[in-house]
């Protein structure tokens, strides 16, 4: 039975129900206070999240609204903090936050007390953001199945016993279940397009060097793994993207355009612009069956704003990407954590897949590095030359439905086994290694009521004509809002 109710079946606090960009207006109009946004949220959650498990480590609730007391008491004397200010937030358990744990969902990390705050959690917090706790991860980020030992699994908002995905799950969760206005969350296979199309929300990784990273002891290597926004419309993710992006001198590849470009209007006419369907890669990509049904209706919204989508055939060969990718991963992942595994006493902590990835660094050598990284050089002129015939491209966001959270990850699909613990979620990996812009956008549900959603992806540094496209996508469907995991909460009111 799917759990995807109509938006006007059960009632709803109007408060967690409001986009966040009318949210944010509605505060600094003094329409609502932040005391009030704080108190519906914190009684949202209650409610909710013991369902799904999305926020952890929550922070005390009193706290909490001497926090939203302080926010009113600003705007009281005509400071505004920026878009944030009085909104409830929770980064991703993967983000350092000062004076919280970031445990990464490790046995080893479960008590850590960061210092610190990342680059995108000072700004969070310096436009105006209150932070109630963290969003769940998978063991350090490792796939895209929210659970570890540390706070358990999080389940599907539509349904409970399925995977939210991951490694942004806890995230995308809370965003479609109502209890955060807007979510932050990074990417390195997936991580923030993956739980999007799993949760029926938005999730956008961004351009390379588009949000800053950091601080890191590596700052020139770890480029593939990226922050970025999720949201319930492109709006709010365009509005968080222009709190999150812009230069950072720790982040020495970081990009310099003004991030004041995503807080204006995302209005475009899309008529005539060529969107390239990839489908599954003439069949390189294993899908479960009805993914490609659903995401025709996807493409129909899209011939509806106007764009012409056309079949497109990629000229590379899947494998040889997904061979640069897997000397990628080895490299960032296991250079990262290899201590952890080398340590006798770290290591019986740990989940396989860490093993996994850094007993695949035994035998790499700098020549094996070096030709990866010509591949993907080559790779990248490739997807040049690609957006030289089409405007954008679309690709499905998974090549399964949410599935059994039980389960640790799908061992095959569609007949066809899976190699590795993240081999299920090859569609995503070549527009990382392009580090190229893509949204996930909600496509439909599965005859179970299970989401599924498509990447759009466009040329290198063009994030803002995504999110362009994504608005008039939004415009043209109600897949969000109409469709919105209502069981979770029809004894709440």
């Amino acid at each position: 039975m799917p759990l995807a109710t109509p938006a006007d079946a059960t009632a709803l606090n109007p408060i967690v129900a409001m986009p966040a960009h009318a949210l944010s207006d509605a505060i600094r109009r003094r329409e609502l206070s932040c005391v009030e946004v704080m108190r519906a949220y914190l009684a949202h959650i209650d409610h909710v999240n013991p369902k799904i498990n999305a926020i952890v480590a929550r922070r005390n609730a009193d706290a909490l609204l001497r926090e939203a007391a302080e926010r009113d008491a600003q705007l009281e004397a005509g400071q505004w903090l920026g878009w944030m200010h009085g909104m409830p937030q929770a980064p991703k358990d993967l983000t350092a936050v000062r004076g919280m744990v970031t445990s990464m969902g490790s046995l080893v990390y479960k008590d850590q007390v960061t210092p610190h705050d990342s680059i995108i959690v000072e700004r969070m917090r310096a436009a105006g953001a209150i932070f109630i706790g963290r969003t769940n991860v998978p063991e350090f980020g490792l796939g895209s199945h929210t659970y570890n030992p540390v706070y358990g699994t999080t389940g599907n908002p539509y349904n409970p016993q399925r995977t939210a995905g991951g490694s942004s799950g806890g995230a995308a969760a809370a965003l479609a279940a109502r209890m955060l206005p807007v979510a932050d969350g990074s990417d390195f296979g997936g991580s923030l397009r993956n739980p999007a199309a799993f949760c029926n929300v938005y999730g956008m990784r961004p351009s390379a060097g588009r949000v800053p990273f950091g601080p890191s002891p590596e700052v020139f290597l770890k480029q593939l793994s990226y922050e970025g926004p999720m949201g319930r419309t492109p709006r709010d993710v365009a509005l968080l993207m222009s709190v999150m992006a812009g230069h950072d001198k720790r982040s020495p590849l970081s990009l310099r355009d003004d991030p004041a470009q995503f807080s204006q209007a995302l209005d475009a006419d899309m008529r005539g612009k060529r969107v390239g369907w990839l489908s599954d890669w003439k069949g390189y990509l294993p899908m479960e069956p009805g993914i490609l049904d659903v995401c025709a209706q996807g493409l129909a919204t899209l011939d509806t704003v106007g764009c012409d989508v056309i079949d497109y055939e990629v000229p590379f060969a899947g494998d040889r990407l997904w061979r640069m990718w897997l000397t990628h991963r080895h490299l960032m992942v296991g250079g990262q954590f290899r201590a952890l595994v080398q340590d006798p006493a770290t290591r019986k902590l740990v989940k396989p897949a860490l093993i996994w990835e850094v007993e695949g660094l035994d035998g790499m050598t700098g020549l094996d590095v070096y030709q990866a990284t010509q591949e993907r050089s080559a790779w990248y002129q490739t997807v040049l030359r690609m957006f030289e015939d089409v405007d954008f491209l679309a690709v499905p966001s998974a090549q399964v439905f949410p599935f059994d959270a039980a389960l640790d990850w799908p061992k095959e699909i569609a007949g066809r086994s899976m190699d590795t613990y993240h081999r299920w979620m090859e569609t995503v990996t070549p527009w990382t290694l392009a580090g190229c812009p893509v949204i996930s956008v909600p496509v439909g549900f599965n005859p179970d009521g299970l989401p599924m959603g498509m990447q759009l992806i466009g040329p290198p540094q063009a994030d803002l004509d995504v999110l362009r496209l994504a608005h008039a996508y939004d415009a043209a469907s109600d897949w969000v809002s109409a469709h919105q995991p209502a069981a979770l909460w029809q004894a709440a009111n």
